[in-house]
C-alpha cells in the first residue's frame, strides 16, 4: 500500500515510487533541518520475511495487553463485584477500542517496524518521534523485567530455595537469558508459542468457570462491596487501565506481519473480543460462585478461588498457567521492544548497526540484546517506583499518540489508509479526548517521586535525541540516509 498525501502544508515532501509489481507503491521522506533522515522506510529484512500470520498475531496482541485474567482481582477489592464487572465490561469501549482502532489505522497506513515512532515523526517531526521512542521503549523494557521475577515468585512455592540469595539471582538470570534466546530464534516461533501458551494458561480458567456454574448465585453480582470496606477508586481505575492497555505495542511488528493491511484490523478486533472475554468470564463466574472477605481479592486470588471451587489440583494448574502467562507476556513485549529498536534504526533515529539481524533467524539481534541487558539490570532492583514511572512515561506516549493520530488526519487527509476509522475529525477528537482525560487523571495522582524519576527519564530522552544528532553531524556512526531510504524494499 502507499503513503500518499496531497498536503499543501508540506510541499517539499518527496514520494518515491517502487516498481509496480510490489505491494508497496511509495515511501515518504521529508526535509530534515536537524540532520536526521525521516521516512516510513520498511524493515531491512529480506522481502520474504513476513513470518507473522493472523493467528499468531492475535495471540501476540493478547499477550501484549493481558496474558489472562491474572491481575484483575484488585478491582473487586477496590470497589466490589458489581463495579468490577461493569468496569471490565465498559472500560474497553472507553480505552481499549479507541487505542485498537488507532493502531489498526496507522499500522496499515505506515506498516514499518517503527510503529508509533513513525506516527509521531510524520505528525510532528523527528524530535517528537525520537521522544516517543524513548518513552515507549523505556516503559516496555521496564515492564519486561517484571515477568522473569514473577515466574520465580511462583516457582519458589515449589522450590523454596529460590526465595532469596544467590539461587534467586541465578534463577532470574538464567530464566531471562533462556526466554530471550527463545525470542532470538524467530518471530514465527514466538508467535506460535504464544498460541500454545495462551491456550494452556487460559484452560484452567475455562474449567473453573464451567465447574462454578452450579454454584453461582446471581444476586452476588449486584453487590456494591462489603460493608465497612472503603472504595479505593485509585486502585480500581489503575487496575482497569493497566490490564487493558498496550494495544499499540504490536505496531512495532508491522513490518513482519503478512498482509498487514488485511491482518492488522482483523487481528486487533479478534484480540479485543478475546481479551475482554478472558477477563469477564472468570470474573463473573468467581464473584457469582463464592462469597469471601472482600480484602482477600488481592492479585493471585483466582488461584485460591480455584481451590475453593474445584480443589487443590486446579489451584496448582492455575499457578502453572500464571508462569506460562508470564512467559508469553515476556516474549510478546520483548519482541515489540526489539523490533522498535530495529525500526528506529531504519528511519535514522539510531545508528545503522541497531538494525542488524541474525543471519540464521532474521531477528533483530541488537534490539533483543539491548532490551535484555536493561531488563536484567532492572530485575535486580526494587523497581516499584521505576515501574510506576514507566507507566507514567507510557501515558505521556499515549497522549502524543492520540495527538499524532488526529493531526495526521488533518495534515494528510488523502493519505492512503487501507483501514480507516469510520469517523470525521470531530468524532475522532471526541474519541481521543475521553481516554486522554483518563490518562491525565492517572498522571495527576502520581507521587512526587514518580514525577521526578519520569522527568529524569524524559530529560535523558531529549539528551539522547541531540546526542544522535551530534553523532550524525560528526559521522561517529553510520545512519540510514536519504539515498538508502530511496532504496527501500517493499512491505505489505
Amino acid at each position: 500500500m502507499g503513503t500518499q498525501s496531497n498536503d499543501s502544508s508540506n510541499p517539499s515532501t518527496d514520494q518515491v515510487k517502487l516498481p509496480q509489481n510490489q505491494e508497496t507503491t511509495d515511501i515518504q521522506t521529508s526535509p530534515n533541518p536537524q540532520g536526521l533522515p525521516i521516512s516510513t522506510k520498511p524493515t531491512n529484512a529480506a522481502p520474504n520475511a513476513k513470518t507473522l500470520t493472523l493467528l499468531p498475531l492475535i495471540f501476540l496482541i493478547y499477550f501484549e495487553v493481558a496474558g489472562g485474567p491474572y491481575g484483575e482481582e484488585p478491582a473487586v477489592k477496590a470497589a466490589g463485584p458489581l463495579f468490577a464487572i461493569l468496569g471490565f465490561l465498559i472500560f474497553p469501549f472507553i480505552w481499549s477500542v479507541p487505542e485498537a482502532l488507532i493502531t489498526a489505522e496507522l499500522s496499515t497506513a505506515f506498516p514499518g517496524n517503527g510503529g508509533f515512532v513513525i506516527w509521531a515523526e510524520r505528525a510532528f517531526g523527528p524530535f517528537w518521534g525520537s521522544l516517543m521512542g524513548t518513552w515507549k521503549f523505556l516503559s516496555g523494557v521496564i515492564n519486561i523485567a517484571a515477568f522473569p521475577v514473577l515466574c520465580i515468585d511462583y516457582l519458589e512455592k515449589l522450590i523454596p530455595v529460590l526465595e532469596s540469595g544467590w539461587p534467586r539471582y541465578i534463577a532470574i538470570l538464567l530464566s531471562t537469558l533462556f526466554l530471550s534466546f527463545l525470542n532470538y530464534t524467530g518471530l514465527a516461533i514466538v508467535g506460535y508459542a504464544a498460541v500454545v501458551l495462551g491456550i494452556v494458561s487460559l484452560s484452567p480458567f475455562i474449567l473453573m468457570s464451567l465447574i462454578a456454574i452450579p454454584k453461582i448465585k446471581p444476586h452476588r453480582w449486584t453487590s456494591l462491596g462489603q460493608k465497612g470496606v472503603k472504595k479505593d477508586w485509585n486502585l480500581f481505575f489503575n487496575t482497569l487501565f493497566w490490564n487493558l492497555n498496550f494495544w499499540d505495542n504490536v505496531s512495532t511488528l508491522a513490518g513482519e506481519v503478512d498482509k498487514p493491511q488485511k491482518n492488522f484490523p482483523i487481528g486487533l478486533l479478534a484480540a479485543v473480543i478475546f481479551t475482554c472475554l478472558a477477563y469477564l468470564i472468570p470474573l463473573i463466574a468467581v464473584t457469582g460462585a463464592i462469597s469471601v472477605d472482600q480484602n482477600l481479592w488481592e492479585t493471585g486470588f483466582h488461584a485460591d478461588a480455584a481451590e475453593i471451587i474445584a480443589g487443590k489440583w486446579l489451584k496448582v494448574w492455575l499457578e502453572i498457567g500464571a508462569v506460562l502467562s508470564a512467559i508469553g507476556l515476556f516474549e510478546a513485549q520483548l519482541s515489540s521492544s526489539a523490533y522498535q529498536v530495529l525500526g528506529m534504526a531504519n528511519i535514522g533515529f539510531l545508528p545503522k548497526f541497531c538494525s542488524v539481524r541474525s543471519r540464521r533467524f532474521n531477528t533483530p539481534f541488537v534490539g533483543i540484546l539491548v532490551s535484555t541487558i536493561i531488563a536484567l539490570a532492572i530485575s535486580y532492583m526494587n523497581f516499584t517506583v521505576i515501574i510506576s514511572s514507566a507507566n507514567f512515561l507510557y501515558s505521556l506516549g499515549m497522549l502524543l499518540e492520540f495527538s499524532s493520530f488526529v493531526w495526521l488526519r488533518r495534515k494528510m487527509p488523502s493519505l492512503k489508509r487501507p483501514y480507516r476509522v469510520p469517523m470525521g475529525l470531530p468524532g475522532l477528537i471526541i474519541m481521543c479526548l475521553i481516554p486522554s482525560a483518563f490518562l491525565i487523571f492517572v498522571m495527576a495522582i502520581a507521587t512526587k517521586t514518580v514525577f521526578l524519576v519520569s522527568g529524569v527519564m524524559t530529560a535523558a530522552g531529549i539528551g539522547w535525541f541531540f546526542f544522535m544528532r551530534f553523532c550524525k553531524s560528526k559521522k561517529l556512526f553510520n545512519f540510514n540516509d536519504n539515498e538508502e531510504i530511496h532504496e527501500g524494499s517493499s512491505f505489505g
